[in-house]
């Protein structure tokens, strides 16, 4: 429907043109002011190329000709019946032209708006070919994830099952059991969280000090691991967002973070406003830093370079962050330490 109505304001802007354009030709705006002048019946011919260059540029070949045609229709009675036309070899010259011009113009038009229809579905294309890649990675890193707990508890009740076995055994075995559908379930959560993230409404709130919020809940894990936690926050650092999710997102950071390092090392959290418009937030590690082979890949579903793990935390976060309008980028050295860097949108 909007389409419609675009082309039909076009159509009259056009037939517009193509009026004002015969009038001029007829000699009825400028001939009253100027006289029968040569140079004033020159400019008349040439303001049609006007209409007609605006015929394909809007509507391509088809428009150029029906324009073209709708000219020359208006100027041929003129041709014959003003007493101030030029003759009529050089009249029809110039209608030739006008259809030159029209081809010419409009199959221009015409080849760049196909180049840009097959571009456009080359894209869309490659988008689906993309998204296909992306289903069947995903559906294969969540085999993956839960064939080796289906294992384990499958082994498992076969010995809870066995009358011989132990008291002792089938409590362990019973253990087993709940540990490993946790670990599926964990599995599931983050891939619903990945696949199907939940719809947020946008609210202002204070970024600092739910990243407060966040260090207070991983200091306790850090120091356990012998990591000490440094921390720069500026506040109040407002940004517009989903405040559980973007608490979820600093989270997911800092145990990235904490599962790179070892016993011994630094991790160091800061946040700037570092415009009117930008809020920054940094975390980085003394760990082993990442290869420059798999930075590319940090954020993919269920690549992941350790032996634990789903994959899934860098992937939820980058999803979190694009909805949010923001950009993260990572920089690493090998046995140096890597940088996670979010940048959002201020909400001053």
């Amino acid at each position: 429907m909007a389409r419609w109505k675009e082309n039909s304001v076009k159509i009259v802007v056009v037939g517009g043109v193509v009026a004002l354009t015969v009038a001029i030709h007829y000699g009825w705006v400028f001939q009253p002011i100027f006289g029968h002048q040569e140079w004033v019946h020159a400019l008349h011919r040439r303001f049609c190329y006007i209409p007609i260059v605006i015929g394909c540029a809007w509507f391509g070949l088809r428009g150029g000709l029906i324009t073209t045609t709708a000219i020359s229709a208006f100027i041929i009675p003129y041709i014959y019946m003003s007493d101030h036309a030029a003759d009529p070899f050089t009249e029809y010259t110039e209608i030739v032209f006008y259809y030159a011009l029209a081809i010419l113009a409009g199959g221009l038009v015409d080849r760049e708006l196909e180049i840009r229809r097959q571009h456009e579905q080359a894209q869309i294309e490659l988008e689906r070919s993309k998204r296909l890649s992306m289903m069947g990675q995903l559906a294969a890193g969540v085999a993956h994830e839960i064939k080796n707990p289906l294992a384990s508890i499958k082994g498992a009740t076969e010995i809870l099952t066995d009358p011989s076995a132990s008291a002792q055994d089938k409590g362990d075995f019973a253990e087993i059991v709940r540990r490993e559908v946790k670990r599926i379930d964990t599995t599931v959560g983050e891939f619903l969280a990945y696949a199907r993230p939940p719809v947020s409404v946008p609210a202002r709130f204070d970024w600092s000090a739910e990243i407060k919020l966040s260090l207070r809940q991983f200091e306790q894990q850090a120091a356990g691991q012998g990591v000490q936690v440094e921390a720069s926050l500026a506040s109040p650092v407002f940004v517009n967002g989903d405040r559980e999710r973007l608490h979820q997102v600093a989270l997911n950071l800092l145990l990235n973070a904490l599962q790179a390092t070892p016993s011994g090392g630094r991790i160091s959290v800061e946040l700037a406003r570092v415009s009117e418009r930008e809020a920054r937030l940094s975390i980085r590690d003394t760990g082993a830093g990442i290869e420059p082979e798999n930075l590319p890949h940090i954020f993919d579903p269920f690549y992941t370079t350790r032996s634990s793990g789903t994959g899934l935390g860098l992937a939820i976060v980058k999803t979190i962050i694009d909805s949010h309008q923001g950009t993260i980028a990572v920089v690493s050295e090998p046995e140096k330490g890597t940088t996670l860097t979010v940048t959002l949108p201020s909400a001053g």
